[in-house]
């Protein structure tokens, strides 16, 4: 899918990011971590690469500036509409509940004297 634009077999050094500036040149920038802040960039490779629109550059395995096309606008697959029928909603009867009734004590009569 890519094509290489310049082979310049950059050595990566560990906890470096190498990337292609502004200005076309292949740059290196210290990177963050944790609390330790990043480095400024420095050019790696003076390279001057003019870059075309539509395309994504990057550093290859290898070590080399390559470019492939970016995906962009794809169409979507249409999704045929299934016809669903709508269903009747039967309304339901509401039960009365029984009300439990309440026994009622029986108070004990008091004896005369």
């Amino acid at each position: 899918m890519a094509t290489k634009v310049l082979k310049c077999k950059i050595k990566r050094e560990k906890g470096y990011l190498y990337y292609l500036d502004k200005n076309g040149n292949v740059s290196m920038a210290k990177m963050a971590r944790g609390k330790k802040k990043g480095g400024s960039p420095k050019v790696a490779v003076k390279s001057g690469i003019v870059r075309e629109n539509g395309y994504l550059y990057f550093i290859d395995k290898q070590g080399d500036v390559s470019m492939a096309k970016m995906a962009r606008g794809k169409k979507k697959k249409k999704v045929a509409k299934k016809k669903v029928a709508k269903k009747k909603v039967a309304k339901k009867k509401v039960a009365k509940k029984k009300v439990a009734k309440k026994k009622v004590a029986k108070k004990k009569a008091k004896k005369k004297r």
